[in-house]
């Protein structure tokens, strides 16, 4: 019997061991020895999509819901670059995601041959859009790599790595390796004094606060019992469901409305866990949050990021808010006021929110009813997305929510259908633009193919229409370029054999929500917004800060 394999059953073996269930891809002459390794051995299902963007979207989706490793196979050049839009959106979010894509032969490698499917200094534009990007260069250096790779995704502060293999290599027999073990992927370790430190001046504190980013996902018993002392919570859009969302010492991702920043006038402390504070969440860093403000992160260069902090801890964010707990257990005297403040100043914003939704109001509503506390909430760049479904519908878990952070259109879809094939139970729903939609529409024709379990809702108003807006609001209502001729979408949904309703009214929406998500498989709900009509308050960008007044 051989004891020789291939580098690229090598890597599908490795893969194996790292817990890899479902991978994403296209198909080339490039990637061909692994895939082919892949197919052979049938432990890991490849999921075929219909362009590279598409295959590291799904990836990624896949990744945050499951909290494991996502991974996407590309061809080199054209296709690698196909890619790009997809890893920054992964390296935006953290995502853990390994992305293999080939490289021609090593005789004509970086040679300036125009040797065709090659990307000059592939290299380099692989690294400036992942965490770390590496280069197998013989095929005794292949397991090593990959491994390393794996390893360095892992890593907090994870991130999407790229990994390029010669096609020649991918089909080097080798010999089988004595160790094909998942990397030993290490939890940051801390400074407990500066614990200590942290614990005395909290102690100190009878209204604070939590704002917990993405970087808390896996920290939720150690937020609870921080909540049980008498801490408040607020979230970033990506620290949603750390604390369900219907817990009453949680405002959620209301970060930014009126009613909260005047609540955070009241609090005596905020500690920031795991999140970047972004510009977008915190008016351009102009948003006024408690003081005195500290934090906790994986990544080191947190310190002083965005807002100046009276004390950084780096380290894990469980690791550290367990042993915070244990040491303020028994110290905090919370003023009795505290919940019932920030209770109200939720309920004004959840209201205002409502108030600004006109008749989507009852869409909202339609879909809490029916969405139960277990499922994914999987959302694209849209004026829906950015008035309600980064807030206003409560999620309940720590990674039931995945939306596209860097603020790039047209993922959404691919990232429901990767959550959609991560191993749960739990039904995808996905919110989605028609402009969105359309970027990469085509991979509609993947969700059919592999029977995802998710029901895309298409806000369809024939527009770009945040963009329309900022047109209205900015430039004298000069509307160009922004009107999109669509399909019939439910013909195109018939040709494709997918389930679709159109909403016209939303006196339906109940019956079509229950009816769609009781089917298995995919289903497409399209909001017709010209018929509904329009929002009570037109979103016209992020929100920004209104200068204060100035006194004589």
């Amino acid at each position: 019997m051989s004891n020789k394999t291939t580098v690229g059953e090598l890597i599908a073996a490795f893969l194996e061991q790292c817990g890899v269930r479902t991978t994403f891809g296209v198909i080339s002459i490039h990637n061909m020895p692994i895939l082919d390794a892949i197919n052979s051995r049938g432990k890991i299902r490849y999921v075929g999509a219909r362009g590279e963007a598409g295959a590291v979207n799904m990836a990624d989706g896949l990744a945050r819901v499951s909290g494991g490793l996502g991974v996407a196979f590309t061809s080199t050049g054209t296709a690698a670059g196909n890619a790009a839009g997809a890893m920054v959106e992964a390296l935006t979010a953290g995502t853990s995601l390994l992305h293999i894509t080939g490289q021609i032969e090593t005789e004509y490698l970086d040679k300036d041959l125009a040797y065709i499917h090659e990307a000059p200094d592939q290299l380099s534009m692989l690294s400036s859009i992942s965490k770390a990007a590496y280069r197998v260069r013989t095929a005794e250096a292949a397991l090593p790599t990959i491994r390393e790779a794996v390893r360095v995704a892992q890593t907090a502060p994870s991130g999407p790595v790229s990994v390029e293999i010669p096609i020649d290599i991918q089909a080097t027999e080798i010999e089988w390796p004595a160790d094909l073990s998942a990397p030993h992927v290490t939890t940051l370790t801390h400074d407990s004094q500066r614990v200590v430190q942290l614990a005395d001046a909290l102690a100190r504190a009878t209204r604070p606060l939590l704002w917990l980013g993405g970087g808390t996902r896996h920290a939720r018993a150690a937020v609870e019992r921080l909540v049980a002392l008498g801490f408040g919570v607020v979230t970033s859009v990506q620290g949603r469901g750390i604390l369900p969302e219907d817990h009453a010492a949680t405002l959620g991702a209301f970060n930014v409305h009126a009613s909260v920043e005047s609540f955070y006038k009241t609090c005596d402390a905020v500690l920031v866990v795991g999140s970047r504070l972004r510009g977008n969440e915190t008016l351009k860093y102009k948003l006024a949050l408690p003081q005195p403000l500290y934090r906790v992160d994986a990544d080191a260069l947190a310190d002083n990021r965005g807002y100046r902090n009276e004390l950084f801890v780096h380290g894990d964010s469980a690791a550290v808010l367990e042993e915070l707990a244990t040491l303020l257990e028994g110290r905090l005297k919370v003023d009795p006021e505290f919940a019932a403040d920030l209770a109200a100043a939720r309920e004004i914003a959840v209201a205002d929110v409502g108030k600004g939704l006109g008749p989507y109001k009852r869409l909202v509503d339609a879909l809490q009813r029916s969405v139960g506390t277990d499922y994914n909430w999987v959302r694209d760049v849209t004026i829906s997305n950015s008035t309600w479904g980064n807030r206003l519908l409560q999620i309940f878990t720590p990674r039931a929510g995945v939306h596209a952070l860097g603020g790039g259109i047209g993922q959404g879809m691919q990232m429901a259908i990767g959550a959609a094939l991560a191993e749960t139970a739990a039904k995808t729903v996905c919110l989605v633009g028609d402009g969105g939609l359309m970027v990469n529409v085509g991979e509609l024709a993947t969700a059919v193919q592999e029977n995802a379990n998710v029901m895309i809702v298409l806000m369809n108003d024939q527009c770009y229409g945040v963009i329309r807006n900022i047109q209205d609001a900015q430039y004298g209502g000069r509307r160009c370029f922004v009107d999109l001729h669509q399909p019939d979408f439910a013909q195109f949904c018939e040709s494709l054999k997918l389930t679709h309703y159109r909403i016209r009214s939303l006196d339906d929406a109940d019956e079509v929500i229950r009816e769609g998500l009781a089917k298995t498989g995919p289903v497409l709900v399209e909001v017709d917004m010209l018929s509904v009509g329009s929002f009570a308050t037109a979103f016209a960008g992020p929100p920004v800060k209104e200068q204060e007044p100035e006194h004589a």
